[in-house]
């Protein structure tokens, strides 16, 4: 008895390295996440210097988040179903090199139609980013999918958070060239993220292999799977849009409305993208204790009353507002993409995909969307319509279960 005692240490030690949570893997893609994402939220935090330098109007800002989004919509899912066929570790890395020339041509672009060109550039780093880390988020999970999706996804808040503070402190102050001092933090995002594609290579692909064969994932009937997806899909849409309204056009709301400067107006915007960080985190989690179901419901509808009264809010009430608005609609995301990665089971590549490019896609169309009505009405006006889209969350009576959920 004593002889097999370190046998089974061992055997011990030897499931915790295979089915244990990897937060050193997680933390890393975190981090990544984070530096593409701040990197990548320079765009809209410079949309009111582009606006006077090159004459734009709203619709042609609304253009420009289009086709930042556009492409990264498109180009997403068909990087993760790539992927779930044959994995490439080497595309983490390699993706950077686009928001690398993305931010290099924005730097130094004095036409709209170079911003376009950056634009793109930006959305293409990111259609290769967030599959692939999505992949590894799961494969270092443990089983802990909702807890290792928000970690990921909240390096992915603080770097849009941060996106506005360093255009506040360094862009305003230096100017539009100074994007090429960002664009370098894309050499240590790949420096980081080449050792993460060599965890995925050498024991990330193992360990999923090894979790589908110890707990087989059972696929739901299609048509349920089809209107589960559909409705997260729908769910998503009134999430992103709401999201576009603040994030492309808030301090231009705050500047029309209140008379704040523009770089008082990124502190505001800075403020509403670190609650969606705190948010992001603590979503997963309690999808994981409570059921992600629950936390959809109160994301996505639970944000209504808040959004219901910004359009009428003093100064004063515009800050906690968007605040509160922030830190729940934020909760929904991570548990939306892990219930849609447990109704189409082996698809994670594709899923993510689907729902990081959807978002992307939406914010994208919705912007342009937006931008066109407030040139037409004005930007009072598309606060108050946004407001209604929360009311959304109402289809999530209507999700299949899965689970717990």
């Amino acid at each position: 008895m004593a002889a097999s005692r370190p046998d089974a240490v061992k055997r011990t030690a030897d499931d915790h390295a295979m089915n244990g949570t990897v937060f050193g893997v997680i933390v890393a893609i975190s981090f990544c996440h984070l530096l593409n994402d701040m990197m990548q939220s320079l765009l809209p935090a410079i949309y009111p210097a582009l606006k006077t330098d090159l004459h734009l109007n709203f619709g042609q800002i609304g253009l420009v988040t289009l086709a930042y989004q556009i492409t990264a919509s498109i180009l997403q899912p068909l990087v993760g179903l790539y992927a779930d066929k044959r994995p490439t570790p080497l595309a983490l890395p390699g993706g950077t090199l686009f928001s690398l020339a993305g931010l290099t041509v924005l730097s130094a672009a004095h036409s709209y139609g170079l911003v376009l060109v950056g634009a793109s550039l930006l959305g293409m780093g990111s259609s290769v980013f967030h599959p692939e880390s999505s992949r590894v988020a799961r494969m270092a999970a443990g089983g802990r999918h909702g807890l290792a999706q928000s970690l990921f996804q909240v390096g992915g808040n603080a770097g849009q958070a941060l996106g506005p503070l360093a255009a506040a402190l360094v862009v305003v102050r230096w100017g539009q060239s100074s994007l090429a001092f960002f664009a370098l933090l894309a050499l240590l995002s790949g420096a980081v993220l080449w050792n993460v594609a060599a965890w995925y290579r050498n024991h990330g692909l193992q360990r999923l292999a090894a979790g589908r064969k110890a707990k087989p994932e059972l696929a739901l009937p299609k048509g349920h799977a089809a209107r589960g997806i559909a409705i997260l899909l729908a769910l998503i849409f009134s999430k992103y849009v709401y999201l576009a309204s603040l994030t492309s056009y808030f301090t231009f709301y705050l500047i029309h409305r209140f008379g704040l400067s523009v770089q008082n107006a990124q502190f505001h915007l800075f403020a509403f993208l670190a609650a969606v960080a705190v948010g992001t985190v603590l979503g997963g989690p309690l999808g994981d204790r409570f059921g992600r179901k629950y936390v959809i419901w109160f994301s996505i509808l639970g944000a209504l009353p808040f959004t219901l009264l910004l359009p009428h809010a003093s100064l004063f009430w515009t800050g906690p507002l968007t605040v509160a608005i922030g830190l729940i609609l934020a909760s929904a995301f991570p548990a939306i993409v892990v219930f849609a990665q447990e109704l189409v089971p082996g698809k994670v590549g594709m899923i993510s995909g689907l729902f990081f490019g959807f978002s992307f896609g939406m914010g994208g169309l919705g912007a342009a969307v937006l931008g066109w009505l407030a040139d037409r009405t004005s930007i009072d006006t598309v606060y108050q319509i946004c407001a209604f889209l929360p009311a959304i969350g109402l289809l999530t009576a209507f999700l299949p279960r899965v689970g717990k959920d």
